[in-house]
């Protein structure tokens, strides 16, 4: 039975950075997060693709046991052609065509809405939230988001985050967000609109999480062989959620393991492009990372 539910893209990327470049590989928010949940749990996906997504993408998340009752099929497949140069920290975009995301409308199956935790991956806010009407009450709603709908869909957003138990944020999207420089005004800012906490990114830098009275610093892990960050925040956000589903544990102690965990999610897939790092690891990888990250706290 699946305990996360994930919506978000589905996508076929074409990207390069200074050490090489694909086509039309898989990718999409929802992929990659979902992906990474996969470790620690058993999500399933809300999404869209086209007749054109091939098969073998398809068998490959069935065989992480990635439900998709929820991926409809529907004119040709979302695709983003980007690239970075050696500042890694910032994806520049050369074409994106919606294709059948364009209007694409969020629809859970009956048997997903009854899942507890549920992560709104990158897409449109209206999509968000169309999505939590559906719901049966979730007991635990992680959002993410991104520059694009904060310029363009703000009060949608913000109606989203005020649903939220968690909000993931970028630094450059918190800042501008809530029109501060300050990640700590920020925080605070987002905390009272409703979510419990609130986690920002720094990418290679590593995370901040924020509570109402407490705040954790996640080191970024210190990678030699970088690829590909594509979808690193989405599978950061993927095993965050996953995890928290695996241990049924909300509090605050249990949040900071979590983070923990999608800090090291993220650093793996940053070693390749695609899904080509997270499908050669395994537990014993991730869990000798996770005890790597302990010993860089350590004082």
């Amino acid at each position: 039975m699946n305990d996360v539910l994930i919506i978000g893209t589905v996508a076929l990327d074409t990207i390069e950075t200074p050490f090489g470049k694909i086509e039309n590989a898989l990718g999409g928010s929802a992929t990659y997060a979902s992906f990474a949940a996969s470790f620690f749990s058993k999500p399933a996906l809300i999404s869209v693709v086209g007749s054109d997504f091939p098969k073998e993408y398809v068998g490959l998340l069935e065989k992480r046991g990635i439900g998709l009752a929820g991926l409809k099929t529907a004119g040709k497949t979302f695709h983003w052609d980007g690239f970075y140069e050696y500042d890694m920290n910032e994806a520049k975009t050369r074409k994106t065509e919606l294709n059948s995301l364009e209007h694409f409308k969020a629809e859970v199956p009956k048997e997903y809405r009854g899942i507890k935790y549920v992560f709104l991956a990158n897409i449109d806010p209206e999509q968000q939230l169309e999505t939590l009407r559906q719901m049966k009450n979730p007991e635990f709603v992680v959002l993410d988001t991104m520059n694009f709908w904060i310029g363009h869909k703000k009060k949608q957003l913000i109606d989203v985050i005020k649903r939220a138990d968690v909000l993931l944020l970028n630094d450059g999207e918190a800042r501008q967000l809530f029109n501060t420089v300050s990640l700590v005004k920020a925080a605070n800012e987002a905390i009272s609109l409703g979510p419990k906490a609130v986690i920002i990114k720094k990418g290679e830098h590593g995370a901040l999480l924020f509570t109402k009275k407490r705040h954790f610093s996640a080191p970024g892990y210190p990678l030699e062989n970088i690829k590909d960050p594509t979808g690193c925040g989405d599978s950061f956000g993927g095993a965050f959620i996953g995890y928290l589903a695996k241990t049924n544990d909300l509090s605050e102690r249990n949040l900071r393991k979590a983070v923990i965990y999608g800090s090291v999610l993220a650093s793996h897939n940053a070693e390749d492009f695609s899904l080509n790092r997270l499908r050669a690891i395994g537990m014993s990888d991730i869990n000798k990372r996770y005890r790597e990250f302990r010993e860089i706290r350590e004082f």
